[in-house]
């Protein structure tokens, strides 16, 4: 794992489309019980290089009932973006991850990690890849309909303060898929 890891930390594949350089942004351990996927990492990860370092992170934390000591204990919850690095951004936010990385290194990764027992998929890009044809016609389906993935894989919206909006307007995922989440995080990490 450390190899592979220094590997994908010096990779350089798509460094021409990357308008701040390569920084690939990755956190796991031969350990992980946990594997957490997202898109890619925002600016403000790609300056401190730590996963889920800003807003978004400190949403997904609360929403698993994690803290921060037990969130970035690598032997615990492993992070692995779609995109290792900051992708750029576009009209709307930041550009969607390179669609290079996940090829690349994700199986790889997912080999070294056998002791994982759930899959955090945050957002479409992870929950298309990983899902495939089992994915449902929007995220919110998907999201609403998580327990049709268990016990594998747990989609989730993106926990960007952008979507306060759909959380809004999705009383249910606050209500019904929270609570779950939680309980299942407390029961595999022993909290």
């Amino acid at each position: 794992m450390k190899e592979l890891l220094k590997e994908i930390r010096n990779c350089t594949v798509c460094a021409e489309s990357l308008p701040f350089g390569p920084n690939p942004v990755v956190r796991a351990s031969a350990k992980s019980q946990i594997l957490i996927i997202g898109q890619a990492p925002g600016k403000k990860v790609h300056e401190s290089s730590i996963p889920w370092n800003d807003q978004s992170g400190d949403n997904l934390r609360r929403w698993l009932g994690v803290d921060e000591e037990t969130f970035y204990d690598a032997s615990k919850i492993a992070l692995v973006p779609m995109g290792f690095c900051y992708p750029g951004t576009g009209k709307s936010g930041d550009l969607p991850p390179r669609p290079e990385c996940a090829p690349l290194w994700h199986e790889r990764l997912l080999k070294l990690m056998p002791h994982l027992e759930l899959t955090i998929l945050v957002g479409n890009y992870a929950q298309a890849y990983y899902l495939k044809g089992n994915i449902r016609k929007t995220l919110t389906e998907t999201v609403k309909n998580y327990e049709s993935y268990l016990p594998t894989y747990w989609p989730l919206p993106h926990p960007s303060p952008r979507n306060n909006i759909w959380q809004a307007k999705n009383p249910w995922f606050a209500k019904e898929v929270l609570p779950g989440l939680k309980s299942r995080m407390e029961g595999i990490l022993k909290l």
